[in-house]
């Protein structure tokens, strides 16, 4: 029989959302992923199935009607799938992780707009938008829910949503050198964070893997865009991350060659 099938990138924070949904319910096995190339313009199979559109993840039902966008899809693999339920059962603690989820939107812009920036003039202003990001979502946690770690008593929707982005801010740890201050502005969604990061079901990208893949990011080539000079994007399948270098931190200073980055032997 044909499975579900999600196309996706895998090093993408909005398709491990589903991964790690599928993980909490036991079901990971029961859609298949089909793995997309970022680096590569979309195959022509594909832009039939999504009708041109190119973001990623979609998700092709067992009979071959198409769906999009990570939080419906989350929406639609709770609701055919048995099991644990991830989301709330009860109206209104649903309507609360809710809320909390809507804030992912302006956290991870943020954050991106972070790694992408190439102005050393504007570094302050976006680590202050990136904090104050993190200080909405402290203020939210210690409204609704003070004592934790989680939204509620284990980890659910909200925490799905935004652990891939806690994942991905790896990368602003490594090319920015931001931390987390230690203050009490920040010490509920600290809690937070740091329990959802050791989460089991969390488990399908590493720090290192984000760091080295999300290089060309940093110097604000998004998407599997190649930087001036540059054959290889960071984002290339092969070689394999594991076998590369870690990327050169001082992103405002070097421009690392493919060579360098471990993507032409």
């Amino acid at each position: 029989m044909t499975k579900t099938t999600v196309y996706h990138i895998p090093v993408c924070p909005f398709c491990q959302r589903l991964e790690i949904l599928l993980s909490l319910k036991g079901r990971r096995n029961a859609v298949n992923f089909h793995v997309i190339d970022m680096t590569q313009p979309r195959p022509d199979w594909l832009l039939a199935k999504t009708q041109g559109t190119t973001a990623l993840p979609i998700l092709e039902t067992e009979d071959g009607r198409i769906l999009k966008e990570s939080m419906v899809l989350l929406e639609y693999l709770e609701d055919i799938y048995p099991g644990r339920r991830v989301a709330q059962h009860d109206p209104y603690r649903h309507a609360v992780e809710n809320m909390l989820s809507r804030m992912e939107g302006d956290f991870c812009t943020q954050g991106y707009l972070y790694l992408l920036n190439q102005d050393t003039t504007r570094r302050d202003s976006l680590r202050k938008g990136v904090l104050e990001q993190y200080s909405r979502i402290n203020r939210f946690l210690n409204e609704h829910s003070p004592s934790g770690p989680f939204l509620f008593e284990e980890f659910g929707l909200a925490e799905t949503v935004f652990t891939p982005l806690f994942m991905r801010f790896w990368f602003l740890e490594y090319y920015e050198g931001f931390e987390l201050p230690d203050e009490e502005k920040f010490a509920r969604v600290r809690r937070w964070r740091d329990a959802c990061l050791l989460h089991p079901a969390a488990r399908q990208v590493t720090k290192e893997e984000i760091i080295k893949i999300y290089y060309d990011y940093s110097k604000g080539a998004g998407n599997g865009a190649l930087l001036p000079g540059r054959r290889r994007s960071s984002f290339a399948f092969e070689p394999d991350w594991r076998m590369r270098p870690w990327p050169p931190q001082n992103k405002y200073e070097e421009s690392a060659t493919d060579e360098a980055l471990g993507l032409i032997t």
